[in-house]
């Protein structure tokens, strides 16, 4: 008796993981070839791709992340480093023309994950958002305004305006935070652990470090 529950609870497990690594992988694929950035909308979609009803076997972000960089490595292996580069390059260009914003990198270009499909993620800080908004008009950037809500901590939201641009082709978009929110980055999306944030040095620094790659 024993020997055949524990034998049903081994089998149980692995059909989980199974399932589970099937939801991740498709989820990968559809970030990756179609552009969706939401990871939960991108594991609802793949879970009915994959026939998946049952919420048990929905992967969790890290596993989606962990799935992604399998992706592009099997799938990108020669598109993504281009594609990460020059968004790493309009990052640093980026936070030169906002410094007075003390602006910091995050998101898939900072982690590395970023495509095609990605834009580059920016925070900037500043107690009025017009500042921003008023130094971009009066150099002639044009821009899209809308918002986004982060989870400041396990149990407090606030929703944030979002400034987007094109550079070069590449899509910025700046987030903007009062200047004491410098000290307190919002929560991850993937492991709800305070988001990598990365200054203008280490975006140069990590630039350097890709040019001297072979």
């Amino acid at each position: 008796m024993h020997k055949t529950a524990g034998y049903h609870r081994i089998h149980a497990e692995g059909r989980s993981h199974q399932l589970r690594r099937r939801v991740a992988l498709e989820a990968a694929r559809l970030i990756s070839e179609h552009g969706m950035r939401d990871y939960q909308a991108a594991k609802r979609k793949a879970a009915q791709h994959v026939g998946v009803s049952d919420e048990g076997y929905l992967p969790r972000n890290r596993e989606i992340e962990e799935a992604l960089r399998e992706h592009q490595r099997l799938f990108r292996a020669d598109e993504q480093p281009r594609a990460l580069r020059a968004r790493r390059e309009a990052a640093r260009d980026a936070m030169r023309f906002l410094e007075r914003f003390e602006p910091r990198l995050v998101g898939a270009v900072l982690d590395g994950t970023a495509d095609t499909h990605s834009a580059v993620d920016l925070h900037a800080f500043d107690d009025s958002p017009e500042a921003v908004t008023g130094f971009l008009r009066d150099h002639g950037i044009a821009f899209e305004t809308h918002a986004r809500t982060l989870r400041l901590d396990r149990q407090r939201s606030a929703e944030f305006p979002v400034l987007r641009f094109d550079a070069d082709g590449v899509a910025v978009d700046v987030t903007i935070f009062p200047r004491d929110a410098l000290r307190q980055a919002p929560l991850d999306r993937v492991d709800e652990r305070p988001l990598q944030r990365a200054s203008l040095a280490a975006v140069d620094a990590m630039l350097a470090s890709m040019r001297d790659r072979p």
